[in-house]
């Protein structure tokens, strides 16, 4: 009877120990795509492919190579890497694992119509994925030990090209393809560390009702934000601007974005770079005092300043 009872006890368990297992496994499948645009910068990666012939498992490499070529160089009876060869001949000759392989995309700043730029950006994350996986299909099928994590990041082209923005003429391309970051070891790391993480906070900057200047006992503030951003090179600012709900809609996000805009330009005054700026424009969304009462009223005329 004893033994009865324990199998009946085991068969009621088991559909709880196989549902908490799926859920433990679960926990540790990562998302190949890592979301919104990575903080880095271009000098943080220099193009050190070569330095695979000296492995240093303590250096995260970057490589300019066109992954999105990737499906094609691996259809062919004996492929053709070009300047990622040195990556492959290393894959060969030294058997090491995790490899964490990130294919970075740009979308080009040029474009700001936010329906193309999300049609974009779902091309870009399936094409970047579709190319990895045929990369760990063909390591498979040529019985290398390597055990292969893949991401997909989109980064900000300006922000990776920092002050070469300025200087270098950019691809007309509507999809950039920035190229490889590849990790090789064991310990679990970041790949795209926030470089905001312990950055200074700054207060928000009210307005007037119905107004967008900056008035001036803001000055310091914003000498403030300037320097900081110029001694910290890494960092951006994010404005984001508000309004209270007197009006339509219309004007309150026209009116939230001049006063973004008027922050910009005494940042830029200051010595900030444009491409370091963002702006925000939010309209009444997201008051945070009572729009019925005075108080309330001039709390929501502001703008927000966020380092990221």
């Amino acid at each position: 009877m004893k033994r009865i009872l324990i199998l009946v006890l085991a068969a009621l368990l088991m559909p709880v120990c196989a549902q908490a297992q799926s859920q433990k496994k679960s926990k540790k499948e990562a998302s190949p795509i890592i979301e919104g645009k990575q903080k880095v910068r271009k000098a943080d990666y220099p193009d050190t492919i070569w330095k695979f012939t000296s492995f240093d498992g303590k250096l995260r490499y970057y490589s300019s190579f066109d992954y999105s070529k990737l499906p094609e160089i691996l259809d062919k009876r004996k492929p053709q890497f070009g300047s990622f060869t040195p990556v492959m001949n290393y894959l060969q000759t030294v058997a090491r694992a995790p490899m964490r392989i990130c294919a970075i995309y740009a979308i080009n700043p040029t474009i700001t119509d936010e329906d193309e730029i999300a049609s974009i950006k779902d091309h870009a994350e399936q094409e970047a994925l579709v190319a990895l996986q045929s990369l760990v299909d063909w390591m498979k099928l040529k019985e290398m030990k390597n055990k292969v994590q893949v991401n997909v990041a989109q980064i900000d082209h300006r922000y990776w090209q920092g002050q070469d923005f300025f200087t270098t003429a950019q691809p007309d391309d509507p999809l950039i393809h920035v190229g490889l970051i590849l990790y090789f070891g064991t310990k679990k790391i970041d790949l795209f560390p926030s470089a905001a993480e312990g950055a200074k906070t700054f207060n928000d900057v009210k307005f007037f009702p119905n107004d967008a200047t900056v008035v001036e006992s803001y000055n310091t503030m914003l000498d403030s934000l300037a320097t900081y951003l110029i001694s910290n090179d890494r960092l951006e600012v994010m404005l984001t601007g508000y309004s209270d709900n007197h009006g339509t809609e219309t004007y309150n996000t026209m009116l939230s974005r001049q006063r973004c805009v008027e922050i910009k330009k005494a940042l830029v005054k200051r010595g900030v770079p444009e491409f370091r700026i963002e702006i925000v424009p939010k309209g009444s969304a997201n008051p945070i005092g009572d729009n019925s009462t005075y108080e309330g009223y001039i709390q929501n005329n502001r703008v927000e300043v966020k380092i990221q």
